[in-house]
């Protein structure tokens, strides 16, 4: 196996401090890393090994092929030749339906386990800005208000996890770039290729096509994303003074308050009421904003049930549940 090697140095994101200039405070430094075994998060890993922090590389085999547990053990075999500590879990038999939505709920159930098992609380995850675009263009589509159209943070709690994502002012082609100069190989997953999940379809079908028409499907999603970071600017200096109080399954804010809001600052709190109960990237729906709105002009009166969760007036103040509550109407 080769020794460890060395991300080629004329990269300007190579270095402690830039790799944490896009970010809101410093990285950690003791990490996880989230590794798939691609490119991507291989350059991640070796990009925060080379820079002097302590990594420890976190594998997820989804098990959607039948080579996955051969590949969990080759990229054990790797890191233990980079000297990086490796730790691996495998799912369950991958679902029929909405895999997508599946693999990520199963890998932050993984993560915290393993965070549980090691101490290990910070997770860097290796998403660039290819991923950024592809993710804002999937949430205008989904119908996201501004919130979800600002993508995904460079960091974020979720749990009783700290997600930091270092590379998101990187395009995919850049990291590429720093491993072919390194001399590292990486992992193809098949799973790229299969455009029965959606974000390959917009990744190996409507990307393309956009660039075939003269259009840079990156530089115009990242467009929206920078105009909606600024609304939402704007929508939290108007919601400063709104406090809510949230547990494991539930959120709640004065009634009061809540009436005295506009309906667009109404719907804006919904969703972040929803991200602090389920994580980011889940917002409400347009169908269940306009039921929303419906239910307020109706009074507010009764329960409103919204797929995951239940809103409802209770003793005064506005509830979010994060399961449907039985038998309360």
């Amino acid at each position: 196996m080769s020794s460890f090697p060395q991300l080629h140095q004329s990269h300007a994101w190579l270095d402690a401090a830039r790799l944490s200039t896009y970010m809101s405070e410093p990285l950690p430094s003791r990490l996880a890393v989230a590794w798939s075994g691609g490119a991507d998060s291989t350059a991640l890993l070796l990009a925060l090994k080379s820079c002097g922090y302590e990594v420890h590389a976190w594998h997820v085999d989804h098990g959607w092929h039948p080579d996955s547990a051969k590949q969990s053990e080759q990229l054990a075999r790797q890191a233990d030749a980079w000297g990086i500590p490796f730790s691996s879990v495998r799912l369950g038999v991958a679902p029929d339906s909405n895999r997508e939505a599946e693999a990520r709920s199963g890998r932050y159930e993984v993560f915290q386990t393993l965070a549980n098992q090691s101490g290990h609380s910070d997770v860097c995850l290796a998403h660039h800005r290819n991923d950024q675009a592809e993710t804002v263009f999937m949430r205008m589509l989904q119908g996201a208000g501004v919130h979800g159209i600002c993508g995904m943070r460079g960091i974020r709690l979720r749990g009783g996890l700290r997600l930091f994502r270092p590379f998101l002012h990187l395009s995919r082609s850049e990291l590429v770039e720093a491993l072919q100069q390194a001399g590292v190989n990486w992992l193809e997953d098949v799973s790229n290729s299969d455009t029965t999940l959606w974000r390959n379809r917009l990744r190996r079908r409507t990307f393309p096509a956009m660039v075939t028409n003269g259009v840079d499907p990156v530089s115009l999603f990242l467009r929206w994303q920078h105009q909606a970071t600024l609304v939402v600017e704007k929508v939290d200096d108007a919601l400063s003074h709104v406090h809510f109080d949230c547990s494991e399954d539930t959120c709640t804010l004065s009634w009061q308050v809540w009436e005295g809001l506009s309906p667009m600052l109404r719907t804006y709190l919904l969703q972040r009421m929803m991200q602090q109960l389920f994580g980011e990237g889940v917002v409400a729906g347009r169908r269940h904003i306009d039921l929303m709105c419906v239910w307020m002009e109706q009074g507010g009166k009764g329960g409103l049930d919204l797929s995951r969760s239940r809103l409802m007036r209770k003793d005064g103040r506005l509830c979010l549940y994060a399961k449907p509550m039985q038998g309360i109407d």
